[in-house]
């Protein structure tokens, strides 16, 4: 606290060097020459791209401040009323302030029959995050939010569903602003059963100030589900059919009711997909003279069939005009069956072959989760100061019931030996209690001090139970059977204070502790281990605003990286006989320092140069076992890693019916360190580029083509090839606007794969994956609403740990 205390004030003699200069708008909105309270006032870029929003008071009264230089349309709405739009306004030396006066806004339908619709831009860039509007892509329609994912600006997604975000591993991904909790394997899994539906936006933050858990090196990615808000009663409902090799169907409801100082609001989505997936493995394996004896060629045929319920629902209250209690629920339930016909060709040195093994699996899985969340905000009086509290309960449950037969023949299809079953049984759960509460204190000149405290407690608890076949019944598989417990409790506390010294410039400076305690007993074996740390993260960021056209952003930010539950997990998943995949309970956090260089050209085009340095980073890593001639998938710590970034996005209306949204990126990667028994010492670049083009069509309709490309990378070990897609969707509006419908067809051309390559030490692997890509969807969708805008509120409960759990669902 006496660092705290002491940075506080060393800021605020610094910060109070200039006088802050702004810009500001204001105005009075009337109906019948009644003042209008909860009027929407929009501030415009000229393209009418929506830069600031907020709602008139009691008396109508509205004042947009702390604006830039520039030119600005201002936009005024309430429901039942026409759109009021102001002339073009110039903000400058010479007019600071702008009084637009009074407002009157003309009835223009009966409130049942009006429908709340705006046009949002695909991409939105803010000073602290990229925001992606779900709806406002025809192409996101019959989607589950990994496929946008996939190809949202910025974003990577490998083979085994890491995610990177602008070139750097080790996201955070959140769902309304709390972590997920779960592995990249699993959050595939869930993300891949979420349907758009149930979506409003995706934030991509690449350096989270203090206010955020330091985990995550590459930053955050937060989805927004959908919460109406609106006074009185709005719902919608959207139904969806979509066809590649296998059918796929997505149907979701959400409403929201508001009266008096009660707000009601709630989803529910449900989802069935049948998928196919094709994964190709062709091994090597050499002597003691480095030649190969033996090779493996693999193809494993596998299907998944999941239900996915998703509800989120919950209640406002809005105690008095400054204090509001909240409480939701959400829970996710998803039930299906993974089935798995894998052959193994085995070859001499000269080609020839010599065995084949043939594996059929089945794993019948049942992956759920609940969540609580008890919230409280209040406002202390006009000047901004508030308190915040969140306290947080999730509950994680998986099981999985696996059944492998292995079936070995000779060259000639003859037996040579009898048939091995293998039955797996692997449930786990995990509890999660997190609490916080944050503080935002306004002072004079211009300078704001945000403080805030943490703490969570999560346990994992993950028996997995293996049996062989052996005489007629089934035997304890004791090498591979085990049951791990783990327990991790982090503390935490963070001050932020931020500073307008005049139009051009402001800074924010952050710094977060970080304590942490964790212990991990593997029950089968009696092994144990403790860690406690504690750490300092701090953020720096400096904004200039050269001119009305062009701004500056630098800034900084030391993050750590925890190791998932799951990868800490040392259980055994199989693929087949010859191929697993096995936790590491020794793996240590990697901690990151990050550098960006951003610059703004007016609000369109966006160029960021960055660079991060990872000590202990932690990769995926194939081993490989020669005498078995098994190859296996685990964790590990690599040492260090050096990536450099520059990216560009631009968007760009190319005329008044097209608007574009290009994103290149290209980056180069080095990694330094000690892997298995020698010095892993690679390096080069990667290139991605992502698209999406809009068209305005006449009478209600509109189109888009979308794709993405990523060039060849090294991830660690492993070296991918290049791939891409793309996709094209069109859609109209229906129902006197009320409803649309949306067709996409994604992966039109059915280039959609991964192939690539591991080659070090005895490793030698190339690995080819294909999956149902190719996608036909058809979706409708209704919404109706009788009442008037509401106000916002932002809940923010539970943070990193979400982001960590394994399961095999």
């Amino acid at each position: 606290m006496k660092t705290f205390f002491t940075l506080t004030v060393i800021l605020n003699c610094c910060f109070s060097i200039v006088n802050a200069q702004y810009f500001s708008i204001n105005g009075n909105v009337v109906i019948s020459e009644k003042p209008l309270e909860a009027a929407t006032v929009m501030l415009l870029k000229p393209d009418s791209s929506m830069l600031k929003q907020q709602f008139s008071d009691k008396n109508g009264h509205f004042l947009i401040d702390k604006i830039t230089k520039g030119h600005y349309l201002v936009s005024v709405q309430f429901v039942g009323n026409e759109t009021w739009y102001s002339p073009l306004l110039t903000l400058d030396n010479e007019h600071p302030m702008i009084d637009l006066k009074t407002i009157s806004l003309q009835s223009s339908a009966k409130l049942s029959d009006v429908v709340v619709t705006s046009q949002k831009q695909f991409i939105e860039q803010k000073i602290d995050k990229t925001v992606v509007n779900i709806d406002a892509s025809p192409t996101n329609a019959g989607l589950s939010a990994y496929e946008i994912l996939e190809k949202t600006p910025g974003v990577v997604v490998d083979k085994d569903g890491n995610i990177s975000l602008k070139g750097k591993g080790g996201v955070v991904v959140m769902i309304d602003g709390k972590p997920t909790y779960l592995s990249a394997q699993d959050l595939a899994n869930y993300l891949k059963n979420l349907p758009s539906t149930s979506l409003d936006q995706i934030e991509l933050m690449t350096n989270p100030s203090a206010k955020y858990d330091a985990a995550g090196n590459s930053g955050i990615i937060n989805f927004k589900t959908k919460k109406t808000k609106v006074k009185g009663f709005s719902a919608g409902v959207t139904a969806g059919y979509g066809i590649g090799k296998f059918p796929k169907t997505n149907e979701s409801i959400n409403f929201n009711y508001r009266s008096g100082k009660v707000n009601v609001f709630g989803n529910y989505s449900y989802n069935y997909s049948k998928r196919y997936h094709t994964l190709e493995l062709e091994r090597n394996f050499r002597n003691e003279a480095g030649e190969i004896d033996t090779k493996f060629m693999q193809t494993s045929d596998m299907q998944s069939e999941y239900q996915s319920h998703y509800f989120k629902t919950g209640l406002d209250f809005y105690a008095t005009k400054k204090t509001t209690l909240g409480f939701s629920v959400n829970g996710n339930f998803n039930p299906g069956t993974n089935s798995n016909n894998n052959v193994t060709d085995i070859y001499n040195a000269a080609n020839a072959l010599q065995n084949e093994t043939y594996t059929n699996s089945v794993s019948k899985n049942n992956w759920k989760n609940y969540g609580a969340n008890l919230n409280m905000e209040t406002k202390f009086d006009s000047t901004g100061r508030e308190l915040s509290a969140n306290i947080d309960y999730l509950q994680y449950q998986s099981s999985s019931g696996q059944l492998f037969i292995n079936k070995f023949f000779d060259a000639k299809n003859n037996k040579v030996s009898a048939d091995e079953l293998l039955r797996g049984d692997l449930p786990s759960k995990i509890n999660i209690y997190s609490g916080k509460i944050d503080y935002v204190h306004p002072l004079k000149n211009n300078l704001k001090i945000e403080a805030g405290l943490k703490s969570s407690y999560v346990k994992t608890d993950n028996n997995a139970l293996y049996t062989n076949f052996i005489n007629n019944e089934w035997v304890t598989d004791s090498g591979r059977s085990n049951h791990f417990v783990y327990e991790e409790n982090i503390n935490a506390a963070y001050i932020n204070t931020s500073k307008q010294f005049n139009k051009k410039w402001s800074a924010q400076l952050g710094l977060r502790l970080e304590n942490t305690n964790a212990k991990g007993r593997q029950l089968t074996t009696g092994e144990t281990f403790k860690r406690n740390y504690t750490q300092l993260f701090p953020t720096a960021y400096i904004n200039y605003t050269l001119n009305d056209k062009n701004q500056l952003n630098l800034n900084y930010g030391r993050r750590i990286q925890r190791p998932d539950y799951g990868d800490m997990n040392p259980f055994y998943y199989f693929l087949d006989k010859y191929t697993y995949e096995v936790g590491n309970p020794y793996l240590k956090p990697q901690f990151s320092h990050n550098i960006e260089l951003t610059h703004v050209y007016k609000n369109m085009i966006t160029s960021t140069f960055s660079y991060v340095l990872v000590n202990d980073i932690i990769n995926e890593q194939l081993m490989q076992i020669d005498s078995t001639h098994t190859t296996y998938v685990t964790k590990t710590n690599l040492a260090k890693q050096n990536s450099f970034t520059l990216s560009v996005n631009a968007a760009v209306p190319v005329t008044k019916w097209w608007r574009a949204n290009l994103y290149v990126q290209g980056a180069y990667n080095k990694y330094k360190g000690f892997v298995n028994t020698g010095i892993i010492n690679v390096e080069g670049p990667a290139f991605n580029a992502n698209m999406q083009n809009q068209f305005t069509l006449p009478k209600g309709w509109s189109a888009e083509l979308s794709g993405y490309f990523n060039s060849k990378a090294i991830y660690g070990t492993v070296v991918g090839l290049p791939q891409g897609t793309l996709n094209f969707a069109v859609a109209k509006k229906v129902l006197k606007d009320k409803g649309s419908v949306k067709l996409n067809v994604r992966d039109f051309l059915g280039i959609q794969q991964w192939r690539g390559y591991s080659r070090y030490q005895n490793v030698d692997v190339k690995i080819h994956n294909k999956w149902e890509s190719r996608v036909v969807n058809l979706t409708f969708t209704y919404r109706f609403s009788k009442g008037q805008k509401a106000e916002q509120r932002n809940h923010s409960s539970s943070d990193e740990e979400q982001s960590r759990v394994k399961g095999k669902g």
